[in-house]
């Protein structure tokens, strides 16, 4: 049960990497960010996977934030201490932040 943990917990980070960089394309693109995840996900061509949109996604749940001029997202696990430890955040920066039992935030360590 660890091991599974321990990796839906990498696949987040990697799902959190996708989501910055898609939105950092979204941006360049729109001059804008997107504000949902079906903007990343049902643009033509996409900037993230269709698969970000089932919930959950490696037993994290996703969270949205945010405006066009800047966003949010929380990748909080579907079952704490079942499919995640660690609650994870990231915005327009691009750092991902990590808190352990519950969400993290702006104020939150860095990865």
């Amino acid at each position: 049960m660890r091991s599974r943990l321990q990796s839906n917990e990498a696949s987040t980070i990697q799902n959190l990497r996708a989501i910055i960089s898609g939105q950092a394309a979204y941006h360049a693109a729109n001059s804008e960010f997107a504000t949902t995840m079906e903007d990343l996900t049902n643009a033509t061509p996409p900037f993230i996977d269709h698969d970000f949109l089932q919930e959950p996604l490696n037993g994290y749940l996703y969270e949205f934030g945010g405006d066009e001029v800047s966003y949010t997202v929380n990748a909080n696990a579907s079952q704490w201490g079942v499919t995640g430890n660690r609650g994870f955040y990231t915005d327009a920066t691009g750092v991902i932040r990590f808190n352990y039992g519950g969400p993290a935030d702006a104020e939150s360590t860095p990865l």
